[in-house]
């Protein structure tokens, strides 16, 4: 029997806790924690260890980090700390520990995204793939069964129909590292018919057929679909929409950067949810969180990236197997 969309008596960060606890099932990854200069990246980076979920290494100046553990009574004297000049020699010198194989995730501190991004897809000195880099928030919506992936919200500012198959692809990806084995995912636009005076709706027709011939595979696809379509079975029934994803989706495809921000912000904001985030397509996952993000929230980021980094090494979230 399918289960609906939400769960009315979950408690807070359940979700999350759920996707904590998997990961800790598994060795620590060592992450290179890019400029932990604040308190909440270096708080992020020292609760994460002390839940087994990673083993950091800081990159940064070390008068300022030493001068935040201080503030906040955190003894760092026992973790790996490479000295840096500034926030764009930190996220080089952290970018080349993954090239040197000494780290197998990255962790965002108190730099900008674009200074960590540029160290991230430098021609001949960063970490890119074949694949599109694309960002995934993991969405813990207060009421919804399961985490909610939205991608991309935060690097790929209008992508093409080509980025997007990578977008999705990385989503899809994501989803099952993450334990979800029945990926539905909803292209989404501002309708469920396609209508040629809007593109996302082309564009969302064509990576369903994309997917039909195999281009994109792991999930089951449909679109365009409206947001409550996607995610509300009564909206999608009223509509007569008959498909495996529609009122039942867990990655949700967005038209663009400035759409999934405002999706992501308003799930934030509006119904009290957590969003983890994580970038995919490099060569390790990189930890992306911000200033606003919960403590749970930036551990449950740390959770994903490791269970991103098992299932790219085909381990499972059980220690010692």
């Amino acid at each position: 029997m399918d289960l609906p969309p939400t769960q009315a008596h979950e408690r807070p960060h359940e979700k999350y806790q759920r996707l904590i606890a998997a990961a800790h099932r598994l060795p620590p990854i060592t992450v290179a924690v890019v400029h932990p200069c604040d308190d909440v990246s270096l708080q992020g980076a020292i609760e994460a260890q002390k839940l087994g979920l990673i083993a950091p290494i800081l990159v940064g100046p070390p008068p300022r980090i030493q001068s935040v553990a201080d503030r906040m009574g955190i003894d760092i004297s026992a973790l790996p700390l490479i000295a840096s000049a500034h926030s764009h020699d930190s996220a080089a010198k952290a970018v080349a520990l993954v090239r040197e194989a000494k780290a197998q995730a990255l962790m965002k501190g108190s730099l900008h995204t674009d200074e960590l991004m540029a160290a991230v897809v430098a021609r001949d000195t960063g970490i890119r793939t074949e694949r599109r880099i694309s960002h995934c928030f993991v969405m813990d919506v207060p009421g919804h069964l399961d985490p909610l992936i939205i991608t991309d919200a935060a690097v790929n500012i209008v992508p093409t129909l080509e980025d997007k198959v990578d977008i999705v692809q990385n989503a899809i990806d994501l989803a099952h590292a993450i334990g979800l084995a029945d990926v539905r995912v909803a292209i989404l636009s501002a309708m469920e018919t396609v209508n040629p005076k809007v593109p996302s709706t082309i564009e969302a027709a064509a990576l369903c057929k994309m997917a039909d011939r195999g281009q994109i595979t792991g999930a089951t696809l449909d679109g365009p679909l409206a947001l409550d379509n996607a995610i509300d079975l009564a909206a999608a029934a009223i509509k007569h929409i008959v498909s495996p994803v529609a009122g039942r989706a867990n990655v949700l495809v967005v038209p663009d950067l400035v759409a999934g921000n405002i999706l992501a912000k308003s799930l934030s904001f509006l119904a009290g949810a957590d969003s983890a985030g994580i970038v995919l397509g490099a060569r390790v996952p990189i930890i992306l969180t911000s200033r606003a993000d919960s403590l749970p929230a930036r551990l449950a980021s740390c959770a994903v990236a490791a269970l991103v980094a098992a299932a790219r090494r085909g381990l499972t979230a059980n220690r010692g197997e």
